[in-house]
């Protein structure tokens, strides 16, 4: 990613000229829990009292599921937000998506992804997940999925904004930091750093 101009303040600046779609770029950390809690909770209990799955293959498609999102989060990081186009539209994009993070990283209104993002990627996982798992045993595994993402947002919240002085904590904070101030091309785990060793792009 091109080196940006980086603030260290709790401060933004305005991405779009409607003040309707302005609202839907920036949240409070906690709206991702009040919308996913509930939708975790919601596919544990089909998957118990409507599917009649067993806890083992429960507790097995749900850790899957955690899993397979902290691939997502490498990939997504990496790829995805972290791809540079040529163009001028493309580069405006990549800017609202993930270049604005980097350039205003301590913005506590955009540390969490906004539901206008978040609920049409889980729309689309979901629907991947039902066609890979079946009517069945999707329920488990995308709550885990969620779950997932859930720490996910919470976590990179947490490295930004909270002074948690836990060993592993403070490494998975270190990491990120240095993702952000010292070298973008590496470190893209977020809430963990297990692709970063698999892909050598540990920090």
């Amino acid at each position: 990613m091109e080196k940006l101009f980086q603030s260290n303040k709790d401060e933004t600046i305005r991405l779009f000229k409607s003040n309707f779609i302005e609202a839907f770029s920036r949240i409070h950390w906690s709206v991702p829990l009040f919308l996913y809690i509930p939708v975790i909770l919601f596919f544990i209990l089909k998957a118990i009292i409507i599917n009649h799955i067993s806890i083992i293959n429960i507790i097995s498609l749900y850790a899957l599921g955690i899993f397979s999102w902290s691939i997502l989060e490498y990939f997504l990081h990496r790829f995805v937000f972290h791809f540079e186009p040529k163009s001028e539209m493309g580069k405006k994009l990549s800017f609202i998506m993930h270049g604005i993070h980097h350039a205003y990283p301590n913005d506590s209104k955009r540390l969490v992804m906004p539901p206008s993002v978040s609920i049409p990627l889980a729309v689309i996982f979901y629907f991947l997940s039902y066609f890979i798992f079946g009517n069945i045993n999707v329920a488990p595994f995308f709550a885990g999925l969620v779950s997932g993402y859930l720490c996910y947002d919470m976590m990179h919240y947490a490295v930004h904004h909270t002074a948690i002085k836990s060993k592993l904590f403070l490494k998975i904070k270190t990491n990120h930091m240095k993702h952000h101030y010292q070298i973008p091309e590496k470190g893209y785990g977020v809430s963990q750093p297990l692709w970063d060793y698999v892909f050598k792009t540990r920090i």
